[in-house]
């Protein structure tokens, strides 16, 4: 089979595309052929090194995946051939609350990723996709839509009638407009390009702010809800933007913290959090428990992700330049 594998940290030049042996599931394994991957920004950085330097190499990249079961081994009740899967983050995250040993079981990082042909998988480490998705896009399921119902509705206290903040449009900003839509919210959402604030608008957002013409967003994001600031934040743009979403946010309102989109280090300062009752928690993707009940709100409501462009798999390098330009509106596809 085919796989591209990283060979050496510090971007394109250091990923190569392998012939290796087709895998073989053994017990409580199923062998998976991909069909379609999809990427996230996490992606990028594990390429340039700016991830985690340890990570074995060479490795297979990406987390997010869609593919069939074309074979079992011995004992896999969860799954049967012919079925359409798509693998979880964190294989050992099943349930319940993260710990350090689920962090070290994430695809495309700690252990091998799914940018290949044939993935062996155990059986525990999969979910069955809605039927009505695509291969391209159930691909881009397992990472940002995790991690934006995580975000809402686990983490999250999102309830219908609530307003929320999304900043960008990004896979995770764009799930969690859709998730907040289906869930009765009002969505403010910021870009920097006037065209996607558009598509935002188009896909049901209450209104949308310019992060480029109008830099001081949140206290516009204040004069849209009369004052009182929006009841959840979903927070990817990091230390760069986290003492704007501080502002944007009601007193004892949350933030979702999740990504480094503007930087990962910064002082801020923790007085709002105090003296507001600001609850700001981290968000790193979510449990196999997540992403089924998350799936069961798909398969209701037909929702479909939003896909920005899908490229063959021998212009993979294509992609992650795509990624790395952020000219994107949803997510970026990868076709095996």
């Amino acid at each position: 089979m085919k796989a591209y594998r990283i060979h050496e940290f510090g971007g394109l030049d250091g990923l190569r595309l392998d012939e290796l042996p087709t895998p073989t599931p053994g017990p409580g394994q199923v062998l998976v052929r991909v069909q379609a991957v999809s990427l996230n920004y996490r992606d990028l950085l594990v390429l340039k090194g700016l991830y985690n330097k340890n990570f074995p190499r060479p490795a297979v990249p990406l987390s997010d995946a869609a593919g069939e079961v074309v074979e079992v081994g011995a004992g896999v009740t969860r799954v049967r051939v012919g079925d359409r899967v798509a693998p979880i983050f964190m294989q050992a995250w099943l349930a319940g609350e993260l710990n350090e040993t689920h962090g070290k079981s994430a695809l495309g990082g700690a252990i091998d990723g799914v940018l290949a042909e044939f993935l062996v998988l155990h059986e525990n480490g999969l979910v069955v996709l809605p039927d009505h998705l695509s291969f391209e896009e159930g691909s881009t399921l397992p990472c940002a839509a995790v991690t934006a119902w995580n975000a809402l509705f686990a983490a999250g206290t999102l309830k219908a009638g609530d307003t929320i903040l999304t900043l960008g449009t990004g896979g995770v900003s764009l799930f969690a407009l859709q998730f907040a839509k289906l869930a009765g919210a009002t969505v403010i959402a910021t870009s920097s390009t006037d065209e996607k604030l558009q598509r935002v608008l188009n896909m049901g957002a209450a209104a949308g702010i310019n992060s480029q013409a109008t830099p001081d967003w949140e206290k516009r994001v204040r004069a849209l809800t009369n004052g009182r600031g929006v009841d959840l934040v979903v927070e990817v743009g990091g230390a760069g933007t986290l003492s704007k979403s501080l502002h944007a946010v009601r007193t004892a309102g949350q933030i979702s913290l999740i990504g480094v989109l503007a930087g990962g280090a910064a002082e801020i300062n923790i007085l709002p959090i105090v003296m507001r009752a600001i609850e700001v928690r981290g968000i790193l993707v979510g449990s196999r428990a997540m992403f089924e009940v998350m799936n069961r709100a798909i398969r209701v409501h037909e929702l479909r992700p939003v896909i920005d462009r899908v490229f063959p798999f021998q212009e993979t390098p294509a992609a992650f330049r795509h990624m790395e330009s952020a000219a994107h509106f949803g997510k970026i596809v990868i076709r095996l």
